[in-house]
């Protein structure tokens, strides 16, 4: 077994607990961006928004400042149609029939959530609504998958096939990843089955378990690029691609997104905008 793999925490219900208020704020802040996308608005007013959730909360943002060869420069990360991930928000404008993929995080009494979803800008085509429709459905199969494996490699599995058997390819050179007191940390969380990682790094699916699941699809090769900002990575064909997030914990009583919506006895706490249910994003 891989040292990361034993590394690996399994977190209490009560820090459960405390990772689910991070989660629900990082939940809360795609829905103030969600309620944005439409043709003409910018990405960098959706970074904004984001933003403005997280410094109302006083907590930290998890993207801004991150290490690389130039420091991330925004509090999320917006990939617009071939963008895979790790897109820089600015002043592009979003078009009728783009695809825009919003990813974030923050960092809240100590804890951590991490959560991304791809929307469609007004009217999409055909593929890019089944693109959506896979990619989503690919990310809620793994999460239903936690409740009855017995390893990760299973669901991996799964996942491949799943994205396959609908003519669209999984990204290899991306995984998931463990979250708690950090935004990474053991194990890596891969979307697709190898041997050779099932063999090193495989772990087992037990209650204390808490996941960052994101799969990202492609329309065409899985295979990508990276502009010169440093950040962004693109399909290599220009194809277009897709990213679901949830961090997801393994409870004894199955698997709970912690970057889901509220319960009932969550939604006294939410700003008055978002008591009303009917106006939610879901994902």
């Amino acid at each position: 077994m891989a040292a990361d793999v034993q590394r690996r925490v399994l977190r209490s219900t009560r820090e459960i607990g405390m990772m689910r208020r991070a989660g629900l704020l990082v939940w809360q802040s795609h829905q103030a961006a969600a309620r944005l996308v439409r043709p003409g608005v910018t990405t960098g007013e959706l970074d904004k928004a984001i933003a403005d959730t997280f410094q109302a909360a006083d907590a930290t943002p998890l993207f801004l400042g991150y290490p690389g060869k130039t420091p991330f420069p925004a509090v999320s990360c917006i990939s617009v149609n071939e963008e895979l991930v790790h897109g820089i928000p600015g002043d592009r404008q979003l078009a009728d029939g783009d695809i825009v993929s919003i990813d974030t995080g923050a960092r809240l009494d100590g804890w951590c959530g991490d959560a991304a979803v791809t929307h469609a800008v007004g009217t999409i085509d055909t593929k890019a609504h089944k693109l959506l429709t896979v990619t989503q459905g690919v990310l809620n199969l793994a999460i239903e998958l936690m409740a009855t494996k017995k390893m990760w490699s299973e669901v991996a599995r799964e996942m491949q096939d799943y994205v396959e058997s609908h003519k669209f390819s999984v990204v290899t050179d991306m995984v998931g990843h463990g979250i708690g007191q950090q935004m990474h940390e053991p194990p890596q969380v891969p979307n697709y089955y190898h041997e050779s990682w099932v063999r090193e790094d495989d772990f087992d699916l037990r209650p204390g378990v808490i996941l960052a699941i994101e799969p990202m699809v492609n329309v065409g090769t899985h295979q990508l690029r990276h502009l010169s900002d440093h950040w962004t990575a693109v399909t290599k064909d220009n194809s277009l691609s897709a990213h679901f997030e949830h961090t997801v914990a393994l409870t004894k009583d199955g698997p709970r997104r912690l970057t889901g919506p509220p319960d009932a006895n969550e939604k006294a706490d939410l700003p008055e905008w978002l008591q009303d249910e009917g106006q939610w994003f879901r994902w």
